[in-house]
């Protein structure tokens, strides 16, 4: 029997594969490790996102009071998705391994710009 693990992330966080190249300068030199560790920002592709925030059910349902409650959450959903590059706060992301690979998993309210690539059609 074969079995495949899947990661859920739960509410308002995004899971985030950091960029590699985060300790290479602009001009293309590295940069020592001590100087990567103290800067407060980081950069990555997000590869997950959760469900968003949750709204409270406030409906007032016609239903006889013994009846079976049928529930179902809501989300609001969040501005990251699938394939954006995230630059989030580094102070707030928690690291992780998966299956061999290191992602960070971020609040979405650390996250302070998001890069999405669209492909444009031309005439």
């Amino acid at each position: 029997m074969e079995t495949k693990k899947n990661l859920i992330i739960v509410g308002d966080r995004v899971l985030i594969e950091p960029d590699s190249s985060a300790g290479k300068s602009a001009a293309g030199l590295y940069l020592p490790p001590n100087i990567k560790e103290r800067e407060k920002v980081q950069a990555g592709k997000v590869v997950k996102t959760g469900p968003g925030y949750p709204i409270p059910d406030t409906s007032i349902g016609d239903d006889p009071p013994w009846a079976e409650k049928k529930r179902s959450t809501r989300y609001f959903p969040l501005e990251a998705l699938e394939g954006d590059y995230a630059i989030f706060l580094k102070n707030d992301a928690v690291e992780i391994e998966f299956e061999g690979k290191k992602y960070v998993i971020v609040p979405h309210s650390s996250i302070l710009a998001l890069v999405r690539t669209e492909i444009l059609e031309r005439d």
